[in-house]
């Protein structure tokens, strides 16, 4: 069963059961209303009577008239029942079910009870014992029939039911129509949901109110359609740098495979027979190696980073690693650029790997001396501060473009495109790798034609700290 028909079902059946449970409340909180006031009126006018005829003052006509019109019947009896004086012309209650006067004698107190003077007209009866100073009166009765109360109730009850009856079918048509005003927003939200699909996130749910519940589900079903949409978006730009990861590194891995494969075909036709033509072919190729063998460890590091290798992390100085790093790089200058390293004052201790920081400052350094002209300087320093630790690399070097700088750290990417032979560009991207699995960052300044700066920095606690 739809929502709708469930909350309006519901909303039915608690509005019917209130207005069942009110309306009887009523009907018998009425009834009891006004059988005690026909009790009440008995049981005065019989106890007035009774003052009167007690006083030896007869019954006055106007009294008897007014009781009359009240529907109040008094009847003054002696000691064996017969009637003496009576109001109007009823019927003798000697005959009735229930002889109150003989239970008011008997107990000589005043007795009310409910009798039949008629077969269908039930009345309360009030009889008092009296002893006056003259007369044969021993008993006065007043009663009041039931039938105009009972006439009166019928009718009540009569429109209490179809009162209720209508109102019980106005409350399920405006519990249906609020079901539906209330769950409208709903169909607007299914109709939309409809239209998304997984080549199109953009679409949103509409908020017909914020301030309700299902205004607070349709806001928090946006805040996920846009998580989802980021996160496609994110996985198409993971794929895309995937694909172009794959087609960069066959085309750095075929060029060296290629080189070999001619040098080899030369070798085997006629190059033996030339010694010098046989040697630089086997040094051709040699390199070529080489430079396959390096860059098949750079694609080993970053799958390794990639897949989150662990760590050694260890307390140390990060300003020793950077001045062994600074001795490797001066040693392959080989003294065309001046590499300093500035002592700092005392030791920077930091939890971190001491093979993959060396390994992301060497890239640093290396880069540093390949792009500065020879005469230049590359200087290096370790710092630290606020829970941080870096080393500084600094040259005089030609510099990176302006443009350039947001994509230098992106795999088999290179600024200057003209150095075919100078790296597969994979450099920057493992030591940015490097220093994110620390938990931390490489930054970047650079004017172009006066040298760049890289500042790699990680936290002093070690990462996750």
């Amino acid at each position: 069963m739809p929502i709708r028909w469930r909350l309006t079902l519901f909303n039915a059946l608690a509005i019917g059961t209130i207005m069942l449970v009110s309306g009887l409340a009523i009907f018998f909180l009425l009834r009891a209303a006004l059988l005690s006031g026909v009790e009440k009126t008995a049981r005065d006018s019989a106890l007035a009577a009774a003052k009167n005829v007690d006083s030896g003052e007869p019954l006055h006509l106007d009294e008897m008239r007014r009781l009359s019109l009240q529907g109040v019947f008094v009847v003054v009896r002696d000691g064996e029942g017969t009637i003496l004086t009576r109001t109007g012309d009823l019927p003798d209650q000697a005959e009735g079910r229930d002889r109150v006067w003989q239970r008011a004698l008997q107990s000589e107190r005043p007795i009310g009870s409910t009798v039949h003077i008629t077969e269908d007209a039930p009345a309360y009866v009030y009889a008092v014992p009296v002893e006056p100073q003259h007369g044969k009166a021993r008993v006065v009765e007043a009663g009041q029939s039931y039938a105009v109360t009972e006439r009166a109730l019928e009718t009540f009850a009569t429109v209490l039911v179809g009162g209720g009856l209508l109102a019980f079918l106005l409350s399920i048509g405006g519990a249906y129509l609020l079901a539906r005003a209330a769950l409208s927003p709903v169909g607007a939200v299914v109709a939309s949901a409809r239209k998304i699909t997984e080549s199109d996130l953009s679409e949103r749910l509409p908020v017909t109110n914020p301030k309700d519940e299902i205004g607070d589900l349709t806001a928090t079903m946006n805040a996920l359609l846009s998580r989802l949409e980021e996160a496609f978006a994110r996985r198409e730009e993971v794929l895309g740098k995937g694909r172009r990861f794959v087609a960069d590194a066959s085309h750095e891995l075929r060029t060296p495979l290629t080189n070999i494969e001619g040098y080899a075909e030369m070798l085997e036709e006629w190059a033996l027979k030339d010694p010098e033509t046989a040697r630089e072919s086997v040094e051709a190729i040699r390199e070529e190696s080489r430079r396959m063998r390096h860059l098949a460890e750079e694609l080993l590091a970053l799958a390794r980073g990639d897949e989150g290798a662990p760590l050694e992390l260890k307390p140390q100085d990060i300003g020793a690693v950077a001045q062994e790093a600074m001795r490797i790089a001066r040693d392959a200058a080989g003294g065309k650029v001046s590499v300093e390293y500035a002592l700092p004052e005392h030791k920077i201790i930091a939890v971190f790997d001491r093979s993959r920081v060396r390994q992301a400052l060497s890239i640093l350094l290396d880069n540093a001396v390949k792009y500065t002209p020879e005469g230049g300087e590359v200087r290096v320093w370790a710092h630290e501060s606020d829970g941080q630790v870096g080393v500084t690399v600094r040259d005089t070097g030609v510099g990176i473009p302006e443009e350039e700088l947001p994509r230098i750290f992106e795999r088999f990417y290179r600024a200057d495109k003209a150095r075919t032979r100078g790296g597969a560009g994979l450099g920057l991207a493992i030591a940015r790798q490097i220093a994110e699995a620390h938990g931390g960052t490489i930054e970047v300044r650079s004017t172009q034609g006066k040298g760049s700066t890289f500042i790699l920095q990680i936290p002093q606690n070690g990462p996750d700290h």
